[in-house]
């Protein structure tokens, strides 16, 4: 089969491009599409020495650096790769990459990190955030994620088959676009994240700095329990207002970006790892579950699909996006933390190997080809 694989845009290696990397070892001679690439150099080996074939955006004025100003012509730009030649398309989902063109003898699978957060359900905090809530600018945006919402309908037509990356993608895949997804969560490196030596009494929260995250939230709660320490590990443009959060509070510890080594050390020594954010999946999570290590969590969105309250119990949950809940939540995990064991952990996030995740796609993509050509 000739394989044709479309990405959003290639900026730098997160959580998107780490199934691409897995797609391309599934496929290794497919095509990969993209609007822009704007990889460094040095940074390109989750691509495999594959070149990558753009979109016009890429010759547009700044868009090396401000590429995503050009979100309104991505429809257009994605409408204009010809995929003629190809029996597969996958396209890597979380903005435009679905709204490719096939024909009726291409088998399209749309893997969907997320429906356009920003064009739906998410529409409101995101301008809040961007101050366009109200305005010209504000108007003019929503203006333009009014088009987007409808052309992003429209072109869940062109899918045949539907994946979500968490039971959580899938119920908003069945909201926005009216379809069914199978559930195949994202792959994630156990490999390099294990259990260590001894634990130490700190509680750790990574993450990037950025709003919908709710860091301030955790830093919140543990400057309010001083006897509880918390070390943060991440960066990002909430960065003063995650410090200013924690009102000065001694207990707590700001990192910084840290490198991996240093990040699996941490998860490796932490009492816990706390996660206040409604996240559409959350490889952090498993990450820190196959260093064997608890997590306390927002029983909302992909964490659901990760964090076990039942036998064997590897963390638990808290319902409300509270400072307060956070805190409830804490001392309670400290009252039944007997429940939870490394090894529970451990074995929980082997449920999500790098091997599993090219074992169920390539399954998926020789079932669906073979049910199309027959």
């Amino acid at each position: 089969m000739r394989v044709a694989i479309v990405h959003e845009w290639l900026q730098s290696y997160a959580g998107a491009e780490r199934v691409l990397e897995q797609l391309i070892a599934c496929f290794p001679e497919a095509d990969i599409f993209a609007t822009v690439d704007v990889v460094p150099e040095g940074q390109r080996g989750f691509l495999q020495g594959r070149p990558v074939r753009t979109s016009f955006i890429q010759r547009l004025p700044f868009a090396r650096t401000r590429f995503r100003a050009y979100l309104g012509l991505m429809p257009l730009a994605v409408e204009q790769y010809d995929l003629s030649g190809y029996d597969v398309v996958i396209s890597s989902h979380h903005a435009v990459a679905k709204g490719v063109l096939t024909g009726p003898d291409t088998l399209h699978v749309s893997y969907v990190h997320s429906p356009m957060r920003y064009a739906w359900d998410l529409q409101h905090q995101y301008l809040r955030q961007l101050g366009l809530a109200r305005g010209v600018r504000g108007a003019v945006v929503r203006w333009l994620l009014s088009r987007l919402r409808m052309w992003d309908a429209r072109t869940a037509d062109g899918v045949d088959v539907f994946v979500a990356n968490s039971s959580h993608v899938a119920r908003r895949i069945r909201k926005c676009y009216r379809r069914e997804a199978l559930v195949i969560p994202p792959p994630v490196d156990v490999g390099t994240f294990r259990i260590g030596g001894a634990r130490s009494d700190f509680y750790l929260v990574a993450s990037r700095l950025v709003a919908y995250k709710r860091v301030d939230l955790v830093v919140e709660a543990f400057a309010a329990m001083p006897d509880r320490r918390l070390v943060v590990a991440g960066d990002g443009p909430e960065w003063a207002r995650v410090v200013k959060a924690a009102r000065g509070a001694a207990n707590i510890a700001f990192r910084g970006a840290v490198a991996q080594d240093e990040l699996v050390r941490l998860m490796q020594e932490a009492r816990a790892f706390v996660f206040a954010a409604e996240e559409d999946f959350g490889i952090a999570l498993v990450e820190a579950q196959a260093c064997g290590t608890p997590v306390i969590a927002l029983g909302r969105g992909g964490a659901r699909d990760i964090v076990r309250e039942d036998d064997p119990a590897t963390g638990l949950f808290f319902q409300e996006q509270t400072a307060s809940a956070i805190a409830a939540a804490v001392r309670r995990f400290e009252a039944d933390a007997g429940r939870i064991s490394p090894q529970a952990c451990r074995r929980n996030a082997l449920r999500f190997t790098v091997e599993t995740f090219r074992t169920r796609i390539t399954e998926l993509v020789a079932r669906e080809a073979a049910a199309a050509y027959g």
